[in-house]
């Protein structure tokens, strides 16, 4: 079966699509043609695009390049509204009074973090456990509560350590996932 590239048409067999007319290349059985030179084309003839050509200068042309130096002197806009402006001096800087900061100061009061039940802020479904709500999906604010530190280089059961290599967490005993350096921990 043969199937059109362009309008997807399926048939058995032919040169071309019966739907659209496109010509199948690999079926088609074309010689390339032969190619006449004309008698009468003429065939510039140039040293691979760096000969030398000889122009003149038009003279009436109004050159704006310019040159080597500067043959105006420098003129001032009167209208310009110049942005820059000259040393200022010994200005004294005086803090000032009555600026609002926006932050209020600090009462040492923390929020507390929410344990329980936790009361979903998109749906406001209520949820005892979980990180993601069961009304809406969205990702509940939960305390992950730390798990114990061991002492440095003793690994308790179970517990992934990082890998010397990638620092990727794995267990130990075992190849990293990540780099699949073997990770052992000191006894």
């Amino acid at each position: 079966m043969i199937i059109c590239p362009v309008c997807d048409h399926v048939q058995s067999e032919g040169e071309e699509c019966d739907g659209c007319g496109k010509r199948f290349p690999g079926l088609v059985n074309t010689e390339a043609p032969v190619v006449v030179q004309l008698a009468e084309l003429e065939l510039t003839h140039h040293a691979g695009g760096r000969a030398e050509v000889e122009s003149a200068p038009i003279a009436d042309l109004d050159l704006t390049r310019l040159r080597s130096g500067p043959d105006l002197p420098a003129m001032s806009v009167p209208d310009l509204e110049l942005t820059s402006s000259g040393a200022t001096g010994a200005v004294s800087v005086d803090p000032m009074a009555d600026l609002d900061t926006g932050r209020a100061p600090d009462d040492g009061v923390r929020t507390v973090a929410p344990v329980g039940a936790v009361t979903c802020r998109y749906c406001r479904h209520v949820q005892a456990e979980g990180l993601l709500c069961d009304g809406c999906g969205m990702r509940l604010p939960r305390v992950r509560v730390a798990a114990p530190v061991a002492a440095k280089g003793r690994a308790q059961e179970g517990e992934r350590v990082p890998c010397p290599s990638c620092h990727t967490p794995s267990y130990p005993g075992r190849a990293c996932v990540a780099c699949g350096t073997k990770v052992e921990v000191e006894a």
